[in-house]
């Protein structure tokens, strides 16, 4: 149903945040109590991007690290994972690399401590966005979380024209993080002229509240949030809620909602980067959009079963044996 380009260099390209996740190592109890943590690289469009990477697509990303020990741990990590970093500049103003500290008081009671002052990936100047890579690619994500702040904000849209002006598909992972916005007002703003530009919308029910702060839709319906959407450029519309599963709405008037995988929880975060991974790869499969969220509920089952995100992203063999190993539950 979304025609991918073809004939491109690449598959994939995610711009964004590019930060580290110590998570802690001391789980079922609060981060006051906790002294040890695991560093890892994180941020959702990396991780989307490194998911994409373990499925075996060929990959790039757009983003800005600091000039220290934190930004080259995660520029060789991106090169680890095969991802082309030709678009990762580095920052010469002193900024830093944000920090996630994550805390696990129980499989369902997870929390994220974020540092974010000065922080580098908002730091991202227009003029570093290299058309080359984002025309030499077949989808392109942009995440809400680099609409935050200039000069970042500028240069999501400088991508969104250079995707635009080269027949890329373009994904939106709305990625809210309420911490890094000035007001509600500012976001819905830069929110709603992003979202003009894209093809594909994932986020949660909050996050489209978010965006809906000046519309008329009081009884928060899910066909009413996708309609909107279709008079711009978008071909799908998904809607998640968390444990009542996911809704795929589609331009044609079609909705489409997929059961999960039961899984040995450890934590909750790291879900949303994964199913979007495992979405958007099956799509660019040509699989339907009922197949598609299937693979992505055993990628996301497979990463909250971990105690990392990044690492934890599965190759396809181990989505495809999780898959043929556990049974999908129907949601209600």
């Amino acid at each position: 149903m979304i025609a991918f380009p073809d004939h491109k260099t690449l598959d994939f390209v995610a711009v964004g945040r590019l930060c580290i996740d110590l998570n802690a190592n001391e789980i079922n109890r609060p981060m006051e109590e906790t002294v040890t943590f695991t560093k890892y690289v994180g941020g959702s469009p990396a991780n989307i991007c490194i998911g994409m990477a373990r499925l075996g697509l060929r990959t790039g990303f757009v983003g800005k690290v600091s000039d220290d020990q934190m930004g080259r741990f995660i520029h060789k990590y991106l090169e680890d994972c095969s991802i082309d970093t030709s678009g990762v500049t580095t920052d010469d103003t002193g900024a830093v690399t944000g920090l996630a500290f994550t805390e696990i008081k129980s499989p369902t009671d997870c929390s994220i401590l974020m540092y974010r002052d000065n922080v580098a990936d908002l730091l991202l100047e227009p003029r570093e966005v290299r058309e080359e890579l984002i025309a030499n690619t077949r989808l392109l994500l942009i995440s809400g979380t680099a609409l935050a702040q200039s000069p970042s904000r500028e240069a999501v849209f400088q991508a969104l024209s250079y995707a635009r002006k080269h027949g890329a598909v373009v994904a939106f992972d709305l990625d809210y993080r309420p911490y890094t916005w000035s007001s509600e007002e500012e976001t819905a703003t830069y929110y709603n002229l992003a979202a003009e530009s894209c093809d594909i919308i994932i986020g949660t029910r909050e996050e489209f509240d978010m965006m809906e702060r000046y519309e008329d839709n009081p009884g928060h319906e899910d066909g009413v949030t996708a309609a909107k959407w279709f008079d711009y450029r978008a071909k799908l519309v998904v809607i998640k809620h968390g444990k009542a599963g996911s809704i795929a709405y589609t331009r044609d008037g079609g909705s489409h909602r997929t059961g999960s995988y039961r899984a040995e929880v450890v934590k909750t975060f790291g879900a949303g980067d994964s199913y979007a991974a495992g979405f958007l790869y099956g799509l660019m499969q040509g699989w339907s959009v009922e197949q598609s969220m299937q693979y992505g509920s055993a990628a996301a089952a497979i990463v909250v079963s971990s105690h990392s995100c990044s690492d934890a992203m599965p190759t396809a063999a181990a989505v495809d044996a999780y898959m043929a190993a556990n049974t999908l539950h129907e949601q209600s």
